[in-house]
């Protein structure tokens, strides 16, 4: 199965035909595997950060309990079978809307501050996966401020 969704996005990627379930599908999937990265980034998931993905994947997509928990996992298995952020983050900046990028790096820096501290691994991870999304030093510090003060 893993094997389909790495064939997926690479076809996204590509530019192939697609149908635009398998598009969210992707999307999606991409979404969660970035905010697994950032919660095992300082080597100690917590159960904070855990909860907190699926809330925000609940939240965020409009999902049942039950399909949250089984796209975090879905993302947790693709983030841990990746080399490389590459394939979720150029997915993401080519189909996301500015504004949407900003949400998602928001809700990256809310993973990396769910333990109530920040560490450099994250703090690196997350200004790697905004760069690469291009959003903006300036609205990266912004965003990371203000999940700091809420």
């Amino acid at each position: 199965m893993l094997k389909s969704i790495q064939d997926l996005v690479a076809k996204l990627i590509e530019g192939a035909e697609e149908q635009p379930a398998d598009r969210e599908r992707a999307l999606k999937i991409a979404t969660a595997a970035l905010l697994s990265e950032v919660a095992k980034a300082d080597y100690e998931e917590q159960v904070e950060e855990s909860e907190l993905i699926f809330d925000l994947l609940r939240e965020r997509f409009g999902l049942s309990a039950e399909d949250a928990e089984l796209l975090q996992s879905e993302g947790y298995r693709e983030a841990e079978d990746s080399v490389s952020l590459q394939a979720f983050t150029r997915l993401l900046h080519e189909t996301l809307k500015p504004d949407e990028k900003l949400e998602l790096v928001a809700m990256l820096w809310r993973v990396a501050f769910a333990d109530q501290r920040l560490d450099r691994y994250e703090d690196h991870l997350v200004r790697k996966i905004a760069d690469l999304l291009y959003v903006s030093h300036k609205d990266q510090i912004r965003l990371r401020n203000l999940v700091q003060e809420s």
